[in-house]
């Protein structure tokens, strides 16, 4: 086919290696794998995420918040509501905890003006 002699659908000889000969592994890498890894010691890791809580879709915040999805869109987020997109048109995330801390502060100063 196209000039060239067909030697199967890879187009390699039949004398290549197969994957059980080319010894791939972690221990061939010298790179151990995460399960290798003796966990850390948990309270760095925790800390960070007991100060953010634990991450919300949009829906379980306007939930929480006691509003629609919409005026969470176009209200909170204008106002400075704490979040995180993923990639410029990505998913956003939010923290519980601090969701209501940032909702504590605005009732603080008297409610969100726009």
């Amino acid at each position: 086919m196209c000039g060239r002699g067909f030697r199967g659908k890879s187009g390699f000889e039949s004398e290549a290696k197969g994957m059980d000969l080319l010894e791939l592994g972690p221990e061939r890498i010298g790179q151990p794998c995460p399960q290798q890894n003796p966990p850390l010691d948990g309270t760095k890791s925790s800390k960070k995420l007991e100060r953010l809580g634990e991450p919300l879709s949009i829906r379980e915040v306007a939930c929480l918040i006691g509003c629609s999805v919409w005026t969470l869109r176009q209200r909170y987020l204008p106002a400075g509501l704490p979040h995180l997109r993923l990639r410029p048109n990505g998913k956003l995330i939010f923290y519980k905890t601090q969701i209501i801390q940032w909702l504590l502060t605005e009732q603080q100063k008297g409610g969100i003006t726009l």
